[in-house]
């Protein structure tokens, strides 16, 4: 689910304190390099244009910029950024058409001006805790999108004022050009009305005869028990309105999830890491250790070594699938004490006495590798 994404300002090959109209023309020219007709069947001039796309959104608008610089690509997280991978060319050309007039009309002429289009997808985040994940949540969110004007319903015209037919096209969409000395005719869209066939001489007043208008949201979102960081719930038609009617995109709600104090996901098991002393590891002992479900006691072994991992069923996190839970992983790290009391000491050396060191299954095959070790080099040592 991570990518790893460049930084937009070197995607459009433009400074940090480049202006708004620099951002422009710099994304204006990347967007003509890659041009999917300049391009055909070509996936990494397609992953490009929509790149170059995707930081053009950013860098010119001045809160996502703003963001962007400050805290990176996470921090346009909820800043209603749009899916630009989900998007097709003609989707990007209508989304900045200001930026490309007529020149990539060719690719939208006759009725695309009249079309029902979907509209776009915008993403959004989510956080969650460990306990969330565990149960599933409902969650409150706000977030921004662009929605329809309430003054002029959307129209981009005053209310009592309506669309004239375009003088350039005489209301067609579509205007056609000679050329080679009028050997041929080439039809492409009206740059003046980009294929509507009309336009609009009383703008809205509210939205600048845009249509759209940025406002706030507030939704209730389900997120599944077991769902990942990284993953995002999909809420349907909860995207921005489509255009001349056409149906709303989707919102994507991507799940960040909250480090825990002591508890690490390890895909559905839970790991957690418990420090004893090495008498308990030898002797061994019930101690407590955190859980989602509060604190629980485990029995350590007499023996346990450092690193060994004691696994207690059904106390990790549900599969988003199958439901199922996974384990709660207890790693044992021992820990041996920096200081000693004189009778902790009598002690120890006491039980140093007793210890046959050769006798320990670990210890005895170090001590033959060893062993063997020092013989060779010996050998070695003896030829030369």
């Amino acid at each position: 689910m991570t990518t790893t994404k460049r930084d937009y300002y070197e995607v459009l090959g433009v400074s940090r304190d480049s202006g708004a109209e620099d951002v422009k023309r710099a994304y204006r020219r990347m967007a003509l390099k890659y041009h999917p007709d300049k391009n055909p069947d070509n996936n990494e001039a397609e992953q490009k244009f929509k790149e170059s796309a995707e930081a053009y959104e950013v860098l010119s608008d001045p809160e996502k910029r703003q963001r962007y610089d400050r805290y990176g690509h996470d921090g346009l997280r909820g800043a209603g950024m749009h899916d630009f991978s989900r998007m097709d060319f003609n989707d990007i050309f209508s989304m900045f058409d200001d930026i490309f007039g007529g020149a990539f009309g060719g690719r939208r002429q006759g009725s695309a001006g009249h079309r029902r289009a979907r509209g776009y997808d915008i993403e959004t985040q989510i956080e969650l805790t460990l306990s969330e994940v565990l149960t599933g949540v409902e969650k409150s969110i706000e977030f921004k999108r662009r929605d329809l004007c309430e003054h002029c319903s959307g129209r981009g015209y005053e209310p009592g004022h309506s669309p004239q037919p375009c003088p350039h096209c005489g209301g067609q969409g579509q205007v056609a050009q000679s050329g080679m000395g009028g050997l041929f005719r080439m039809v492409t869209t009206c740059p003046h009305c980009k294929g509507k066939g009309s336009v609009i001489t009383d703008p809205c007043k509210k939205c600048s005869g845009q249509g759209l208008t940025i406002k706030k949201r507030v939704l209730s979102v389900k997120v599944p028990a077991g769902v990942k960081d990284g993953q995002a719930v999909r809420v349907t038609n909860e995207g921005e309105p489509g255009q001349n009617g056409g149906p709303r995109g989707d919102l994507y709600c991507y799940v960040q999830v909250k480090s825990h104090p002591f508890l690490l996901r390890n895909d559905d098991d839970l790991v957690v890491r418990v420090p004893i002393g090495f008498s308990q590891a030898a002797l061994g002992a019930t101690v407590e250790v955190p859980s989602l479900s509060g604190r629980r006691e485990i029995t350590i072994p007499s023996g346990t070594q450092h690193g060994s991992v004691l696994q207690v069923k059904g106390q990790g996190l549900p599969n988003l699938r199958s439901g199922r839970r996974g384990a709660l992983l207890v790693q044992i790290l021992v820990e041996i004490p920096k200081k000693l009391n004189k009778a902790q000491e009598k002690l120890l050396r006491e039980f140093a006495e007793t210890e046959d060191k050769t006798v320990l299954p670990e210890s005895k095959g170090f001590l033959e590798k060893l062993k063997k070790y020092f013989a060779g080099e010996r050998k070695h040592e003896q030829k030369e």
